[in-house]
């Protein structure tokens, strides 16, 4: 009769402590949403124009850069990670808005006062997404990398 010989257990188990970690796949799924969410509202803050006025209007520049972050003084990350993230099926979303009412006709565009003219828009928000595309699978990458890194140590 042959011998089967031994067998150690011990590193399946290490292996099955280290898979329990990754069961939190909402966690990290989140945390990439929010990840990209600042990214994108970071680049979106930047391009943002500011309006410049004269002292004697008494008017303050900025408030149209301010509304991303709800009038907050706090940096994208910071307010990003006081938003919810919505779950709808396997798409994480995370809405981010400028509450400013002429927020869209300074991104798209609009007539001037005398309906004779146009004001081209500056596209900040989708020149700004569309810079997000180009660099969220390497931040994608590098996130899980880092995430299954830390699972199997």
């Amino acid at each position: 009769m042959a011998r089967f010989g031994r067998f150690d257990l011990s590193g399946m188990k290490e292996l099955q402590k280290d898979l329990q970690k990754l069961q939190d796949t909402d966690e990290f799924a989140e945390a990439c949403a929010k990840e990209l969410a600042a990214r994108l509202l970071a680049k979106v803050i930047k391009r943002t124009p500011v309006g410049e006025y004269s002292k004697e209007t008494g008017k303050k520049g900025g408030t149209l850069r301010r509304g991303w972050t709800g009038e907050k003084r706090q940096d994208a990350k910071a307010y990003v990670d006081s938003l919810k993230v919505n779950h709808f099926g396997d798409t994480y979303v995370i809405e981010i808005i400028n509450p400013v009412e002429y927020a869209s006709y300074v991104e798209f565009g609009h007539r001037t006062a005398n309906h004779k003219g146009w004001v081209t828009g500056k596209f900040m928000m989708t020149i700004s997404e569309n810079e997000l595309e180009e660099i969220a699978p390497k931040v994608l990458k590098a996130k899980l990398k880092k995430y299954l890194g830390g699972a199997f140590k």
